[in-house]
Parts: structure tokens; sequence; C-alpha cells
């Protein structure tokens, strides 16, 4: 075969080499029309779906925007879970900040007349104890009781570690003097713990608060016993007596303090009445001690005048308590500082002070007259 007839003869595969452009479009390296079609119903497909994907985004921020209102029950619950284990974490950190009285939960709120500096609630222990070296509404009820706690057990350990020569009866002088100080101890550490932690939770406030009224009553009783016992020293009949119905009213006086209802604003009046009531009950023993032993002798041996100064204080803390004066005439004036609740709690330490110091100098007179009481026919 020539060349010429190689050149002619179709070889393998030549029959594609006469496709035309339409047949063979690879050949001509343009694109062919199916695939840009198909590539553009990719592209809108792609729209579509980022559409959907931004609707859907767009829907839940309006979801989350709308708040409580567009959440299911389980939604709303879970929402607040999270936003109530922030809080905790801010608390825990020291963050929290002082809030105005409108704001409050209605069992954090007891007096209409301070205005701001209120703690929020602190759902933990720790953060309750810290906000005590915090500027807040309770710090000078905290720090007044605090404060007179440790002074009164200070003075009530050096007492009863004094020489038992000091005392006629060194035993029963020193119980009885001690139930004073328990009594004092008791009602001022019950108050600053139940003015430290009140704002933890509903549940805990009510317990405190209860702890706080009961301390209130121990004092009162605790005061009692070493008056009564001095006073009545050389006539044990009454003074069993006066102890027997000051601890029967003071027990009843707890017992009331219990209700959950005792503890409502609308009940400081009452609760301000029950204490002042359970301390006039010693208006009785007193007369009885002044008719005795005449007025002379029942202001001069007896220290009837610190027995009145002690109970013009108490009475006077209470009745500021019940009228919150002064807020009442300065709304927001006295938020941190000298409103009623504060110089209540200065005027109880100051009149358990008073009392103590009255029932030091009937136990001096006691050692000085002896114990015998024919001749004396007094204390």
């Amino acid at each position: 075969m020539s060349p010429r007839e190689k050149a002619n003869t179709p070889t393998s595969g030549s029959s594609t080499s006469h496709l035309s452009t339409a047949e063979c479009p690879l050949q001509t390296g343009r694109v062919p029309e199916y695939d840009e079609e198909v590539r553009d119903e990719d592209d809108d497909r792609g729209r579509v779906e980022e559409n959907d994907e931004e609707e859907e985004e767009e829907e839940d921020e309006k979801s989350s925007d709308e708040g409580f209102m567009g959440m299911t029950p389980l939604l709303q619950a879970h929402h607040a879970m999270e936003k109530m284990e922030e809080f905790v974490h801010k608390v825990w950190e020291g963050r929290w900040r002082v809030i105005p009285h409108d704001v409050l939960p209605d069992w954090l709120k007891d007096n209409d007349f301070l205005l701001h500096g209120h703690r929020p609630p602190m759902p933990s222990f720790r953060a309750c104890f810290r906000s005590i070296f915090r500027i807040h509404t309770e710090t000078g009820n905290i720090w007044t009781h605090l404060l007179g706690c440790l002074f009164f057990l200070c003075l009530g350990l050096m007492y009863m570690f004094r020489p038992n020569m000091s005392f006629v009866a060194p035993v029963q002088e020193k119980v009885v003097i001690g139930m004073f100080f328990l009594g004092a101890i008791l009602c001022l550490s019950f108050s600053w713990l139940f003015h430290t932690v009140y704002c933890h939770s509903e549940g805990v406030s009510r317990v405190f608060s209860k702890l706080d009224y009961s301390g209130i009553a121990f004092l009162i009783m605790g005061s009692f016993v070493p008056w009564l016992y001095y006073s009545f020293y050389c006539s044990p009949q009454p003074c069993f007596i006066y102890l027997l119905v000051v601890c029967t009213l003071g027990l009843a006086a707890i017992t009331v303090s219990q209700c959950d209802f005792f503890a409502t604003p609308q009940y400081r009046g009452v609760r301000a009445g029950v204490f002042v009531g359970l301390g006039l009950s010693g208006v009785v023993p007193t007369l009885h001690f002044v008719i005795s032993e005449g007025l002379i002798k029942a202001t001069t041996i007896g220290q009837m005048g610190w027995l009145l100064l002690m109970a013009t204080l108490y009475i006077t803390g209470a009745c500021l308590y019940a009228a919150r004066i002064p807020e009442r005439f300065f709304p927001g004036k006295c938020d941190i500082w000298f409103h009623s609740h504060q110089l209540f709690h200065i005027l109880v330490v100051a009149g358990a002070f008073v009392h103590f110091h009255g029932v030091s100098n009937l136990q001096e007179l006691r050692y000085t007259v002896g114990a015998g009481c024919a001749e004396q026919g007094t204390l």
C-alpha cells in the first residue's frame, strides 16, 4: 500500500474525528449548555438553603427576644435556671450590687421607708457572710449586735471566772448571773445571724426570724432571774412564783413567735407589743418589792433606778421599731444609718448593760450584807 493510500485509509477511532461540534463538544473546549443549566440550578438551591438557614436564625433570635411570653413552660424553667446559675456565680464572686426596695421580692420587703441600699436575694451562705463587710441596709443591724455579742461573751467569761471569795454563794450566784449572760448572748447571736442570712432564701429567712424572736424572749427571761434572786433573797417563795410566771409568759411568747404570720410586716406592732408586754410583767414584782421595802430603800438598796432606766431603754427601742421612726419622717434619708431597727439594736445593748450594772450592784450589796436575813429583814 502506497503512502497516499495509507493516508486516505481511516484508522481506528477516526469516526470521532468526523463528529460535529455539537456531537463531540469535549474536543472543542466549550462548556456544554446543560452544564450551565445544572450549575444554575445548584446555585439556586444553595441560595434557597442559605435563605432557609437565615430564616431559622431569625426565628431563633426572635423567639429568644420574645422572652418568657414566647416560651413553653419547659423552656421558661430552663431559662430561669440559667439566669439563676449566672446570678449565683456573680454572687459567689462578690459582684452583687445593692438594689432599691421596689424591686425586692415580697419576702424581703419589710420596711417601706428604706428606699435604697438593700441586698438582693443571695442563695449562698458564703455570700451572705461576706456581705457583713459591705455597706447596705443591714450593715448596722449586723454589727451592733455582733459587737454586743462579743462584748457580753467576754464580760460573762470574766465574771464567771471571778474568785469565789467575791460571792456569798458562789455556785448559786454564778448560775443566776450566768442565766442573764446566756440570755443576752443568745439574743444578740440570733439577731446578727438573722440579719446576715435572711436574704439567702425565704425558708432560711423564716427559720432565723423565729430564732431572732426567741432570742428576745430569752433575754427578757434571763434578765429577770438575777434581779428576782437578789431582790427577794430572803423571800424565796415569791421569788419562785415570779420566776415561774415569767418563764411561762416567755415560753408563750416563743410559741407565738414560731407562727409564720408573726414575722410579716403587718404584725410589726404585734411583735413589739408581745415583747413589751413580757417585759412589763416585771411591774408586779417591782411593786411588791417597793411596798415591802419602801420607796427609798427600793431606789437606793434595791437599785430600782437602774431597773427603770433599763425598762425605759427597752420600751423606747421597741416603740421606735414599731413606729419606724425616724425613717417614717425622712423616707430614703436613713436607708443605711440610724434607721429604727439600728436604734432598737443599740438601745437593746445599752439596756442589757444597764441591767447588768444594776445586778452587779445588787451582788456587791449582798456580799457586803452577808448571807443572813433575820437581822437585816431586807435583801
